[in-house]
C-alpha cells in the first residue's frame, strides 16, 4: 500500500477513544422526539417535554404522546391532564373512554386549571363520563370565566347552551346511552 493511501485513510479513521464510552456519548441526540421519550422513561419531565406530547399526538404518534402526557400529568402538569382527557375522549392511543376523560378533566379542575374547570363543567352538564349535575357544571364553567377562559365566557353568554360550543359532528358522543 502506498504511503499516500495510508495517510488518506487515517484522516477518516476514528481515534481509539471515540469507539468506547470512556468519554461519554459523542454527538448525543438533542431536540428529537427520541430524546424526549428517553427523558420521559427516566422520569425527567419539564414544560418542553410535556409540550412535545402535543406534536406527537398531532403527528399521529398517539402511543408516544400518551406516555409523555401520563408522565407529565403525574408530575403535576395540568395541561397534560387536559390532553389525556382529549386522547381518552377521542380514542387516541387507547380505546374511547369517556369515564377516564372526565376523570382527567376533574383532576385538572381540582388542580386549578381553567381548561380543566371548563371541560369538567361541560362533562357534568352533559353527564358525559360522570353523573349529570347541571348546577355543579355551571359553577365550574363560571370559575373558568373568572379565570379568563374565552370559550367558557362564550358558553356562559349563550345561557349554557352546549350546542354553542360543540360541533354537531360530536352529538353521537353525548346522546343518552339508555
Amino acid at each position: 500500500m502506498n504511503l499516500r493511501a495510508v495517510a488518506f485513510a487515517s484522516l477518516f479513521a476514528l481515534p481509539a477513544w471515540a469507539e468506547g464510552e470512556e468519554f461519554g456519548t459523542l454527538n448525543p441526540e438533542e431536540l428529537t422526539m427520541n430524546k424526549v421519550l428517553e427523558n420521559v422513561d427516566r422520569g425527567e419531565v419539564d414544560m418542553t417535554t410535556c409540550a412535545a406530547g402535543y406534536l406527537m399526538t398531532k403527528g399521529g404518534r398517539h402511543g408516544a404522546a400518551r406516555r409523555t402526557f401520563e408522565a407529565c400529568a403525574a408530575a403535576g402538569y395540568t395541561g397534560a391532564m387536559t390532553w389525556m382527557s382529549y386522547m381518552d375522549d377521542n380514542g387516541f392511543g387507547a380505546e374511547y373512554n369517556p369515564d377516564a376523560a372526565s376523570d382527567w378533566d376533574r383532576r385538572a379542575a381540582e388542580a386549578g386549571d381553567p381548561v380543566g374547570m371548563y371541560n369538567y363543567g361541560v362533562d357534568l352538564m352533559r353527564g358525559h363520563g360522570v353523573a349529570e349535575d347541571d348546577e355543579a357544571g355551571r359553577l365550574l364553567v363560571d370559575r373558568a370565566v373568572e379565570a379568563g377562559l374565552p370559550i367558557a365566557r362564550r358558553l356562559q353568554g349563550a345561557g349554557y347552551d352546549l350546542d354553542e360550543v360543540t360541533p354537531d359532528a360530536d352529538n353521537w358522543k353525548y346522546a343518552p346511552s339508555f
